[in-house]
C-alpha cells in the first residue's frame, strides 16, 4: 500500500477537496498523512488524521476587504501565498523527511509543498481546488506573469536553495482538477492535467442543533445565502441587502443564511432562517437554488445537487468561476459591489424560473461530475503515480 502526504493551506475551500481524495485512499487500505493546521485539518478531516504541523506568518493571514481586480491579486501572492509558502517550508520538509511518502499531494496554494517536494526528488502532484489557474488568466498581462515569476524564483532561493525548476502551481508528474468540462468550457488544458470532478465527500459533523423542522413547515423553494468562510469584513453590506431582498418576497420564497460573523441586522420574517452555521452538504439536497460569491468549492457542491445559482464574485478566482457558471447555463450573474436587494430578488426569481432552464443546465453539470468520479477518480490516478514512480530514493523504487 502507498503513503501518501497532503500538503493543504489553512483555508477550508482548499482542504474539503483533499478531505475526499484523503478518504477514498484510505478506504483502499493505503496510509495518509497532512502538513498544514492541525487544528483545521483535524476539524475537516478527523481528529484522528495524522498532521504534521506546519507554522502560519508571525504577522497572521489576513486580506483587506475592499482589494479587487490587479491589486487583489497582487496583494493575494506577495503578502498571502509568499508569506504563508516561507512559513510552511520547514514543516513540510520535516513532514517528508519523517513521514517518507510515496507521493506528496500539494494544494495549489500551499506552494511550499511543490518546491520543498521537487527539492528533495519526491513524486509530487497538484491538486487544483479551482480552476482559475487552469484558463491562464495572465495569458495577455505578460508584465504580471513575469513579476510573479520573478516573485516564485525568489521564493524557490529562500526555501530550497534554488534547486528545482518546474513551476510550483503545476506538477510535471500531474494535476488533479477538481471539475469537468461540462463547467469549465472548452479551454486548452496544460499537460497532465486529470478532470477527475469535484471531491464532495462526507465531512464531520459539526454542531447538530439546525432546525430542520423549519424546512419541513413549508413547500415554498428554498434558497441558500452563504459567501464562505473568509468573506465576513466583505459580505456585510451584501447579506444585508439579501436578507431584505428574501424578505421582501417572502411569499414566494423562503431562505437560509449563513451569517458566521454575525452582521445582518436588517430585521427578517419568519421565512429567512440566519444562521453562523450550517450543515451544507445536508441542506443542499433540499434546496432550489444558491446565492453565492462564486467559490469553487460552494459552486461545484450546489451543481453536483443540480442547484441552480446566483454568482457575485468578490475577487480573485471567483469572476472565472462566475463566468463559468454562467457559460454553462447554470446560473446568474451579478455584480458584487451592485447588488442591492431589487437585484438580488430579481436574480434569485430568474433562476427558480423553470422557463430559463438554469436548473436543467445545473443538473446536467451535476451529471457530469458524478461520471468523472470525483474522489475516487482522483484516488485511482494517485495509484496509478505510486505504481508508475521509480525515483531513486522513494519508498518502493
Amino acid at each position: 500500500m502507498g503513503r501518501f502526504l497532503f500538503v493543504v493551506p489553512p483555508l477550508v475551500g482548499h482542504v474539503n477537496p483533499a478531505v475526499g481524495t484523503a478518504a477514498a485512499l484510505a478506504a483502499r487500505g493505503h496510509d495518509i498523512a497532512w502538513a498544514g493546521h492541525p487544528e483545521l485539518v483535524r476539524g475537516l478531516a478527523g481528529a484522528d488524521a495524522v498532521v504534521f504541523p506546519c507554522a502560519l506568518p508571525e504577522d497572521g493571514l489576513s486580506r483587506p476587504a475592499g482589494l479587487k481586480g490587479p491589486a487583489a491579486f497582487q496583494f493575494l501572492w506577495e503578502s498571502f501565498l509568499v508569506p504563508l509558502a516561507d512559513a510552511m517550508a520547514p514543516g513540510v520538509r520535516a513532514a517528508i523527511e519523517a513521514y517518507d511518502p510515496d507521493v506528496v499531494v500539494c494544494d495549489q496554494q500551499a506552494v511550499a509543498g511543490a518546491l520543498v517536494a521537487e527539492s528533495l526528488g519526491r513524486p509530487w502532484v497538484t491538486s487544483a481546488t479551482t480552476s482559475a489557474e487552469l484558463v491562464d488568466p495572465l495569458a495577455g498581462m505578460p508584465k504580471v506573469a513575469a513579476w510573479l515569476d520573478g516573485l516564485l524564483g525568489e521564493l524557490r532561493r529562500r526555501i530550497t536553495g534554488g534547486a528545482g525548476a518546474a513551476d510550483p502551481r503545476f506538477s510535471p508528474h500531474g494535476v488533479l482538477a477538481y471539475t469537468t468540462r461540462a463547467l469549465l468550457g472548452p479551454v486548452e488544458l496544460p499537460d497532465r492535467v486529470w478532470l477527475v470532478g469535484p471531491s464532495v465527500a462526507a465531512r464531520p459533523a459539526g454542531p447538530d442543533d439546525f432546525p430542520w423542522e423549519w424546512l419541513e413547515a413549508s413547500a415554498l423553494p428554498t434558497v441558500l445565502v452563504s459567501l464562505g468562510t473568509a468573506n465576513n469584513d466583505a459580505g456585510a453590506r451584501f447579506l444585508n441587502a439579501a436578507a431584505e431582498a428574501l424578505g421582501g418576497i417572502a411569499d414566494r420564497v423562503r431562505a437560509v443564511l449563513v451569517d458566521p460573523g454575525g452582521v445582518v441586522e436588517h430585521p427578517v420574517p419568519d421565512t429567512v432562517l440566519v444562521r453562523r452555521y450550517v450543515p451544507q452538504l445536508a441542506l443542499l439536497e433540499r434546496l432550489d437554488a444558491v446565492v453565492c460569491h462564486a467559490g469553487h468549492n460552494t459552486v461545484c457542491e450546489a451543481l453536483w445537487h443540480g442547484v441552480p445559482l446566483v454568482v457575485a464574485p468578490i475577487r480573485d478566482d471567483q469572476p472565472i468561476v462566475a463566468a463559468q457558471v454562467v457559460d454553462a447555463g447554470a446560473g446568474v450573474r451579478l455584480r458584487f459591489g451592485r447588488a442591492d436587494a431589487a437585484r438580488i430578488g430579481a436574480a434569485v426569481e430568474a433562476v427558480l424560473d423553470p422557463a430559463q432552464g438554469h436548473r436543467k443546465a445545473a443538473e446536467a453539470v451535476g451529471e457530469s461530475f458524478r461520471a468523472a468520479g470525483g474522489s475516487e477518480s482522483a484516488a485511482d490516478r494517485l495509484e496509478t503515480l505510486t505504481a508508475e514512480s521509480a525515483v531513486p530514493g522513494v519508498r518502493g523504487s
